[in-house]
């Protein structure tokens, strides 16, 4: 059931394949601008797709010379998201033991541990870098943005696939709730664009094959899907409780109002139509909110033939085909473990300005999926209350639902 006191939306970081902070992203998902480049590094002609969605910004020219040597891409992500989070809520004055940090990832310091084990292989043990732990362990994303910040209520890192980011908000939520934390930077990254992630991804018919244009590689709900791009990223909100957030007078972007984290317990891969259901339908008893209630949907929608069509049931059965639904990954790509939060901010944004992002490259609906897709133009309108679904290999299926009101 709903807590008596709103956990509120006070501050928002990105960094993603479209734009190098939060207001450019959003901007950028608005005009359906791609950030699906081809592949021009020279390892490119080894693997069997051709395009991916590199960030639009390297984070490294954002941070120290110190920060950008001994810190993994993915940990860097984490700083520059969440340093422009902390900037926009106005840098919370907080009990240190009272901030908590929860940073969902799917892969971690994958890029260092194929490096590292490139020097090993090469040159032995003794040229490893000292710093090769700290770079690869999961937890380093939450550890460092906990350190930057001086956060000591806890950094937790949430490891759910593609769940990650959005499983991050709903901990975030959780402990204000539970009255452990009155502010938690949460949030999702991912940096793991290589040859061997996107060979092992293509290996298992997940990435999309297509040639040509790469901008149109991208394609959810639409016929012809044939699976996603890869890409990388990060988005972190901060969360407030809502007493602390209006007794500093802090700028209110929305409420996490409810969120749900279930596990299909079914197959390592396939997505699940039941599982997702149960997600959301969870995450609006959370929130005390009805189906109809439900104005706007921010699909996760790979772009692959089967997750689609799964999703787009889910959604059908569990709130009807009344709201519209947008995909950004039609011109972010899948970023992976930090989908999820950008998913969450693109659903919160929408709500805040009445407009929905129309899905790019929908040239054609699959007739089986029966939602109203935006198509075309941008919608406009006033919603309530908005859903954000983000499901991950393993069967992990999590919901969130905004409102604007706050």
């Amino acid at each position: 059931m709903p807590q008596s006191e709103a956990v509120l939306v006070t501050g928002a970081g990105a960094t993603t394949p479209v734009g190098g902070d939060a207001a450019a992203t959003w901007a950028a998902l608005l005009a359906g601008t791609s950030g699906v480049r081809a592949l021009s590094e020279e390892w490119a002609a080894r693997v069997p797709v051709h395009v991916a969605a590199g960030l639009a910004r390297d984070p490294a020219d954002e941070l120290s010379r110190v920060e950008a040597r001994t810190l993994d891409r993915v940990e860097q992500v984490a700083l520059v998201a969440a340093r422009e989070a902390w900037r926009d809520a106005g840098a919370p004055e907080a009990d240190p033991v009272r901030v908590a940090v929860v940073i969902g990832t799917g892969t971690g310091g994958v890029l260092t541990t194929l490096a590292q084990d490139d020097v090993f292989e090469r040159s032995g043990a003794r040229r490893l870098s000292p710093h090769t732990v700290p770079m690869l362990m999961p937890n380093g994303p939450a550890a460092r943005v906990s350190m930057d910040l001086g956060a000591k209520g806890g950094a937790r890192t949430p490891v759910s696939a593609c769940a990650s980011g959005a499983e991050a908000l709903a901990t975030g939520l959780d402990l204000i709730r539970a009255g452990r934390a009155d502010v938690v930077v949460a949030g999702g990254v991912e940096a793991c664009l290589h040859p061997f992630t996107l060979a092992a991804f293509a290996q298992m018919k997940a990435l999309s094959p297509r040639d040509g244009d790469p901008a149109a590689v991208s394609r959810p709900f639409d016929t012809a899907r044939s699976g996603f791009v890869m890409g990388e990223g990060g988005c972190v909100l901060v969360l407030e409780r809502a007493g602390f957030a209006r007794a500093r007078g802090a700028r209110v972007l929305g409420t996490l109002a409810g969120a749900a984290v279930g596990s299909s317990a079914d197959h390592i891969t396939a997505s699940d139509a039941g599982g997702q259901i149960a997600a959301i339908e969870l995450a609006l008893r959370d929130a005390g909110l009805g189906p109809r209630d439900i104005g706007h949907v921010h699909a996760h929608a790979t772009s692959t033939p089967s997750g689609d069509l799964a999703e787009a049931t889910a959604v059908r059965k569990a709130i009807g085909d009344h709201a519209p639904v947008s995909a950004t990954k039609s011109t972010t790509g899948h970023m992976l473990g930090a989908s999820g939060a950008v998913g969450a901010l693109a659903a919160l944004l929408a709500l805040r300005d009445g407009v929905a992002p129309a899905v790019r490259n929908l040239d054609e609906l699959d007739p089986r999926v029966d939602l109203d897709v935006v198509r075309g133009e941008n919608r406009t309108g006033r919603w309530g209350a908005a859903l954000a679904n983000s499901f991950g290999f393993g069967g992990h299926n999590v919901s969130l639902v905004f409102t604007g009101d706050h």
